[in-house]
Protein backbone atom coordinates (compact mmCIF):
# COMPACT_ATOMS: atom_id res chain seq x y z
CA UNK A 1 0.00 0.00 0.00
CA UNK A 2 2.74 2.45 0.91
CA UNK A 3 4.41 2.29 -2.52
CA UNK A 4 1.10 2.91 -4.32
CA UNK A 5 0.54 5.84 -2.02
CA UNK A 6 3.92 7.40 -2.74
CA UNK A 7 3.33 7.47 -6.48
CA UNK A 8 1.03 10.44 -6.04
CA UNK A 9 2.97 12.98 -4.16
CA UNK A 10 5.41 13.84 -1.50
CA UNK A 11 3.50 12.55 2.68
CA UNK A 12 1.90 14.83 7.46
CA UNK A 13 0.18 14.34 11.67
CA UNK A 14 -3.07 13.99 14.40
CA UNK A 15 -3.51 13.42 18.43
CA UNK A 16 -3.68 9.61 18.45
CA UNK A 17 -3.37 7.10 21.25
CA UNK A 18 -1.88 3.85 20.06
CA UNK A 19 -1.49 0.88 22.35
CA UNK A 20 0.07 -2.30 21.01
CA UNK A 21 1.77 -5.17 22.75
CA UNK A 22 4.83 -3.80 24.49
CA UNK A 23 4.42 -0.19 23.35
CA UNK A 24 2.37 2.92 24.05
CA UNK A 25 2.49 5.66 21.43
CA UNK A 26 0.63 8.95 21.15
CA UNK A 27 -0.66 10.22 17.80
CA UNK A 28 -3.11 13.14 18.05
CA UNK A 29 -4.50 16.09 16.09
CA UNK A 30 -5.99 19.30 17.41
CA UNK A 31 -7.71 21.93 15.27
CA UNK A 32 -6.31 25.23 16.55
CA UNK A 33 -8.58 27.23 14.27
CA UNK A 34 -11.23 26.54 11.64
CA UNK A 35 -11.78 29.92 10.00
CA UNK A 36 -10.80 31.35 6.64
CA UNK A 37 -10.18 34.93 5.56
CA UNK A 38 -10.19 36.66 8.95
CA UNK A 39 -10.27 35.61 12.62
CA UNK A 40 -13.63 35.80 14.38
CA UNK A 41 -14.41 36.17 18.12
CA UNK A 42 -15.19 32.45 18.40
CA UNK A 43 -13.13 31.11 15.50
CA UNK A 44 -9.41 31.45 14.89
CA UNK A 45 -7.89 31.01 11.43
CA UNK A 46 -7.47 27.45 10.17
CA UNK A 47 -4.51 25.65 11.67
CA UNK A 48 -3.85 22.15 12.97
CA UNK A 49 -1.22 20.68 15.25
CA UNK A 50 -0.16 17.04 15.20
CA UNK A 51 1.50 15.28 18.12
CA UNK A 52 3.38 11.99 17.84
CA UNK A 53 5.86 10.43 20.26
CA UNK A 54 6.14 13.71 22.13
CA UNK A 55 7.04 15.81 19.05
CA UNK A 56 4.79 18.16 17.06
CA UNK A 57 4.04 19.26 13.50
CA UNK A 58 2.07 22.45 12.87
CA UNK A 59 0.05 23.01 9.69
CA UNK A 60 -0.43 26.69 8.82
CA UNK A 61 -0.05 29.63 11.17
CA UNK A 62 -2.51 32.47 10.69
CA UNK A 63 -3.11 35.45 12.94
CA UNK A 64 -3.96 34.29 16.46
CA UNK A 65 -2.60 30.75 16.13
CA UNK A 66 -0.36 31.01 19.16
CA UNK A 67 -3.25 32.41 21.23
CA UNK A 68 -5.22 29.26 20.43
CA UNK A 69 -2.18 27.14 21.25
CA UNK A 70 -1.93 28.76 24.65
CA UNK A 71 -5.65 28.38 25.31
CA UNK A 72 -5.49 24.69 24.39
CA UNK A 73 -2.15 24.16 26.18
CA UNK A 74 -0.53 22.41 23.23
CA UNK A 75 2.93 23.78 24.02
CA UNK A 76 5.48 25.51 21.79
CA UNK A 77 8.91 24.02 22.43
CA UNK A 78 8.23 20.64 20.81
CA UNK A 79 7.22 22.05 17.39
CA UNK A 80 9.83 20.63 15.00
CA UNK A 81 8.13 21.13 11.62
CA UNK A 82 5.77 23.83 10.33
CA UNK A 83 3.95 22.96 7.09
CA UNK A 84 2.56 25.97 5.23
CA UNK A 85 -0.08 25.33 2.57
CA UNK A 86 0.29 28.72 0.84
CA UNK A 87 1.34 32.29 1.57
CA UNK A 88 -1.99 34.07 1.91
CA UNK A 89 -2.13 36.10 5.10
CA UNK A 90 -4.77 33.99 6.85
CA UNK A 91 -2.31 31.09 6.76
CA UNK A 92 1.02 32.78 7.59
CA UNK A 93 0.62 36.10 9.42
CA UNK A 94 0.99 34.40 12.80
CA UNK A 95 4.39 32.95 11.89
CA UNK A 96 6.76 35.73 13.12
CA UNK A 97 5.18 35.84 16.56
CA UNK A 98 5.09 32.07 16.90
CA UNK A 99 8.74 31.67 15.90
CA UNK A 100 9.67 34.32 18.45
CA UNK A 101 7.66 32.54 21.15
CA UNK A 102 9.33 29.24 20.31
CA UNK A 103 12.67 30.99 20.81
CA UNK A 104 11.52 32.19 24.22
CA UNK A 105 10.67 28.61 25.19
CA UNK A 106 14.40 27.74 25.53
CA UNK A 107 14.41 25.76 22.31
CA UNK A 108 17.80 25.50 20.60
CA UNK A 109 17.08 22.64 18.16
CA UNK A 110 16.38 23.56 14.49
CA UNK A 111 12.84 24.20 13.25
CA UNK A 112 11.98 23.20 9.67
CA UNK A 113 9.43 25.12 7.60
CA UNK A 114 8.00 23.35 4.54
CA UNK A 115 5.95 25.24 1.98
CA UNK A 116 5.20 26.02 -1.67
CA UNK A 117 7.36 27.85 -4.18
CA UNK A 118 8.29 31.27 -2.79
CA UNK A 119 8.00 30.29 0.88
CA UNK A 120 11.66 31.10 1.61
CA UNK A 121 11.37 34.73 0.48
CA UNK A 122 8.11 35.19 2.38
CA UNK A 123 9.43 33.71 5.63
CA UNK A 124 12.63 35.73 5.45
CA UNK A 125 10.57 38.89 4.94
CA UNK A 126 8.21 38.11 7.81
CA UNK A 127 10.99 37.50 10.31
CA UNK A 128 13.26 40.35 9.17
CA UNK A 129 12.27 42.46 12.18
CA UNK A 130 13.41 39.77 14.63
CA UNK A 131 17.10 40.26 15.36
CA UNK A 132 17.92 36.90 16.91
CA UNK A 133 16.69 33.32 17.09
CA UNK A 134 18.39 30.84 19.46
CA UNK A 135 17.74 28.08 16.93
CA UNK A 136 18.25 27.54 13.20
CA UNK A 137 15.32 27.84 10.79
CA UNK A 138 15.59 25.42 7.86
CA UNK A 139 13.29 25.92 4.87
CA UNK A 140 12.24 23.24 2.38
CA UNK A 141 10.57 24.84 -0.63
CA UNK A 142 8.11 22.93 -2.81
CA UNK A 143 9.43 19.39 -2.17
CA UNK A 144 8.92 17.14 -5.18
CA UNK A 145 9.96 13.93 -3.46
CA UNK A 146 8.57 12.32 -0.34
CA UNK A 147 10.35 13.13 2.89
CA UNK A 148 11.35 10.62 5.53
CA UNK A 149 10.87 11.81 9.11
CA UNK A 150 12.49 10.03 12.04
CA UNK A 151 11.49 11.07 15.54
CA UNK A 152 14.37 11.61 17.94
CA UNK A 153 14.45 12.44 21.64
CA UNK A 154 15.03 16.14 20.94
CA UNK A 155 13.44 16.69 17.53
CA UNK A 156 12.76 15.26 14.10
CA UNK A 157 15.27 14.20 11.46
CA UNK A 158 14.17 14.95 7.87
CA UNK A 159 15.69 13.56 4.68
CA UNK A 160 14.58 12.52 1.20
CA UNK A 161 12.62 9.28 1.35
CA UNK A 162 14.10 6.12 -0.14
CA UNK A 163 12.84 2.56 0.21
CA UNK A 164 15.93 1.64 2.21
CA UNK A 165 14.81 3.91 5.06
CA UNK A 166 13.25 1.26 7.30
CA UNK A 167 13.52 3.32 10.48
CA UNK A 168 11.38 6.30 9.45
CA UNK A 169 8.34 7.13 11.57
CA UNK A 170 6.46 9.37 9.13
CA UNK A 171 6.55 9.74 5.36
CA UNK A 172 5.45 13.23 4.29
CA UNK A 173 4.30 14.03 0.76
CA UNK A 174 2.83 17.07 -0.97
CA UNK A 175 0.55 17.81 -3.90
CA UNK A 176 0.22 21.00 -5.97
CA UNK A 177 -3.34 22.31 -5.68
CA UNK A 178 -5.46 24.80 -7.67
CA UNK A 179 -5.64 28.15 -5.91
CA UNK A 180 -4.88 31.79 -6.68
CA UNK A 181 -1.32 31.34 -5.39
CA UNK A 182 0.91 28.23 -5.25
CA UNK A 183 -0.68 25.90 -2.69
CA UNK A 184 0.27 22.49 -1.31
CA UNK A 185 -1.81 19.65 0.04
CA UNK A 186 -0.12 17.38 2.57
CA UNK A 187 -0.20 13.66 3.26
CA UNK A 188 1.27 12.10 6.38
CA UNK A 189 1.78 8.36 6.40
CA UNK A 190 2.55 7.10 9.89
CA UNK A 191 4.41 3.83 9.60
CA UNK A 192 3.63 0.85 11.74
CA UNK A 193 6.78 -1.14 12.23
CA UNK A 194 6.72 -4.84 11.28
CA UNK A 195 6.16 -7.38 14.03
CA UNK A 196 9.23 -8.82 15.74
CA UNK A 197 9.62 -12.62 15.57
CA UNK A 198 12.15 -14.03 18.07
CA UNK A 199 11.84 -17.49 16.49
CA UNK A 200 12.93 -16.00 13.17
CA UNK A 201 15.91 -14.35 14.84
CA UNK A 202 16.89 -17.69 16.36
CA UNK A 203 16.49 -19.43 13.01
CA UNK A 204 19.00 -17.03 11.47
CA UNK A 205 21.21 -17.31 14.57
CA UNK A 206 21.07 -13.59 15.22
CA UNK A 207 22.88 -12.64 18.46
CA UNK A 208 20.35 -11.42 21.04
CA UNK A 209 22.37 -8.32 21.85
CA UNK A 210 21.62 -6.85 18.39
CA UNK A 211 17.92 -7.77 18.19
CA UNK A 212 16.77 -4.33 19.32
CA UNK A 213 18.94 -2.50 16.82
CA UNK A 214 17.63 -4.65 13.99
CA UNK A 215 14.06 -3.93 15.14
CA UNK A 216 14.91 -0.24 14.78
CA UNK A 217 15.91 -0.75 11.15
CA UNK A 218 19.68 -0.89 11.41
CA UNK A 219 21.88 -3.09 9.22
CA UNK A 220 24.63 -4.47 11.44
CA UNK A 221 27.96 -6.14 10.76
CA UNK A 222 28.87 -8.34 13.72
CA UNK A 223 31.80 -10.77 13.77
CA UNK A 224 32.26 -10.28 10.01
CA UNK A 225 28.64 -11.25 9.28
CA UNK A 226 25.91 -8.89 8.03
CA UNK A 227 22.54 -8.90 9.78
CA UNK A 228 19.50 -7.15 8.28
CA UNK A 229 16.13 -6.21 9.83
CA UNK A 230 14.23 -8.78 7.75
CA UNK A 231 16.06 -11.51 9.71
CA UNK A 232 13.98 -10.65 12.80
CA UNK A 233 10.90 -8.86 11.43
CA UNK A 234 7.76 -9.81 9.55
CA UNK A 235 6.06 -8.03 6.65
CA UNK A 236 5.27 -4.30 6.64
CA UNK A 237 1.97 -3.61 8.42
CA UNK A 238 -0.63 -1.07 7.37
CA UNK A 239 -0.02 2.33 8.90
CA UNK A 240 -2.15 5.45 9.28
CA UNK A 241 -2.71 7.97 6.50
CA UNK A 242 -3.73 11.57 7.17
CA UNK A 243 -4.53 13.97 4.33
CA UNK A 244 -4.82 17.76 4.64
CA UNK A 245 -6.29 19.72 1.72
CA UNK A 246 -7.29 23.38 1.84
CA UNK A 247 -7.71 26.42 -0.43
CA UNK A 248 -8.33 24.67 -3.72
CA UNK A 249 -10.95 23.59 -6.20
CA UNK A 250 -11.73 19.84 -6.14
CA UNK A 251 -9.34 18.85 -8.94
CA UNK A 252 -9.21 15.19 -10.00
CA UNK A 253 -5.62 14.54 -8.87
CA UNK A 254 -6.69 15.02 -5.26
CA UNK A 255 -8.53 11.67 -5.43
CA UNK A 256 -5.35 9.66 -5.94
CA UNK A 257 -3.56 11.68 -3.29
CA UNK A 258 -6.16 11.10 -0.55
CA UNK A 259 -7.04 7.55 -1.57
CA UNK A 260 -7.95 5.40 1.46
CA UNK A 261 -6.92 8.03 4.00
CA UNK A 262 -7.94 7.26 7.56
CA UNK A 263 -8.65 10.95 8.10
CA UNK A 264 -9.23 13.52 5.36
CA UNK A 265 -9.09 17.09 6.68
CA UNK A 266 -10.53 19.33 3.98
CA UNK A 267 -11.62 22.90 3.50
CA UNK A 268 -15.31 23.69 3.47
CA UNK A 269 -15.28 27.41 2.81
CA UNK A 270 -18.92 27.46 1.70
CA UNK A 271 -21.69 25.32 3.16
CA UNK A 272 -24.57 26.40 0.91
CA UNK A 273 -24.66 24.78 -2.54
CA UNK A 274 -25.96 28.09 -3.91
CA UNK A 275 -22.48 29.55 -3.31
CA UNK A 276 -20.95 27.48 -6.11
CA UNK A 277 -20.18 30.56 -8.23
CA UNK A 278 -18.29 32.10 -5.29
CA UNK A 279 -16.37 28.88 -4.76
CA UNK A 280 -15.33 28.73 -8.40
CA UNK A 281 -14.36 32.42 -8.50
CA UNK A 282 -12.33 32.29 -5.28
CA UNK A 283 -10.97 28.76 -5.89
CA UNK A 284 -12.42 27.20 -2.79
CA UNK A 285 -14.86 24.34 -2.12
CA UNK A 286 -18.42 23.70 -1.03
CA UNK A 287 -19.20 21.20 1.74
CA UNK A 288 -20.75 18.98 -0.94
CA UNK A 289 -17.63 19.09 -3.11
CA UNK A 290 -15.42 18.07 -0.20
CA UNK A 291 -17.84 15.22 0.52
CA UNK A 292 -17.66 14.02 -3.08
CA UNK A 293 -13.87 13.89 -2.81
CA UNK A 294 -14.17 11.90 0.43
CA UNK A 295 -16.61 9.45 -1.14
CA UNK A 296 -14.72 8.96 -4.39
CA UNK A 297 -11.36 8.85 -2.60
CA UNK A 298 -12.61 6.03 -0.35
CA UNK A 299 -11.48 7.76 2.85
CA UNK A 300 -12.67 6.65 6.29
CA UNK A 301 -13.62 10.03 7.74
CA UNK A 302 -14.02 13.61 6.50
CA UNK A 303 -13.23 16.52 8.83
CA UNK A 304 -14.30 19.91 7.47
CA UNK A 305 -12.51 23.16 8.33
CA UNK A 306 -11.64 26.63 6.89
CA UNK A 307 -15.12 28.17 7.07
CA UNK A 308 -15.97 31.54 5.50
CA UNK A 309 -16.38 34.37 8.04
CA UNK A 310 -19.90 34.98 6.71
CA UNK A 311 -20.90 31.43 7.75
CA UNK A 312 -21.72 31.82 11.45
CA UNK A 313 -22.97 28.26 12.02
CA UNK A 314 -21.33 25.67 9.75
CA UNK A 315 -23.39 22.92 11.45
CA UNK A 316 -26.50 24.23 9.67
CA UNK A 317 -25.07 22.96 6.37
CA UNK A 318 -23.85 19.59 7.63
CA UNK A 319 -26.43 17.60 5.65
CA UNK A 320 -25.09 19.04 2.39
CA UNK A 321 -22.01 16.93 3.08
CA UNK A 322 -23.55 14.00 4.98
CA UNK A 323 -26.07 13.24 2.23
CA UNK A 324 -23.05 12.47 0.05
CA UNK A 325 -20.56 11.11 2.62
CA UNK A 326 -22.15 10.07 5.89
CA UNK A 327 -18.99 9.95 8.02
CA UNK A 328 -18.52 13.73 7.96
CA UNK A 329 -17.55 15.83 10.97
CA UNK A 330 -17.84 19.63 11.11
CA UNK A 331 -14.65 20.85 12.75
CA UNK A 332 -14.48 23.50 15.45
CA UNK A 333 -11.71 25.27 17.33
CA UNK A 334 -10.29 22.88 19.91
CA UNK A 335 -11.54 19.74 18.14
CA UNK A 336 -9.38 16.73 19.03
CA UNK A 337 -9.06 13.40 17.26
CA UNK A 338 -7.32 10.17 18.18
CA UNK A 339 -6.39 7.58 15.56
CA UNK A 340 -5.38 3.96 16.06
CA UNK A 341 -3.61 1.33 14.03
CA UNK A 342 -6.03 -1.39 12.95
Amino acid sequence: MIEDFLLWGTLIIVNITLITKGEILLFNIVLLGTGGGMPMPNRFLSSMIISYKGRKILIDCGEGTQVSMRNLKTGFKQIDIICITHVHGDHIFGLPGLLSTIGNSSRIEPVTIIGPEGIADVVNGLISSISYFPYTINIIENPKNSLSIQILDNGMSIKDYTKKHSNNDIILSTLDLEHSSPCLGYNFYIRRKPKFYPEKAELYQVPKKIWKRLQNGEVIIHNNKTYTPDMVLGEERKGIKLSYITDTRPVDKILNFINESNLFVCEGTYGDNEDLDKAIKNKHMLFSEAAELARDGKVEELLLTHFSPVMDEPQLYKLNAMNIFSNTVIGYDGFKKELNFT
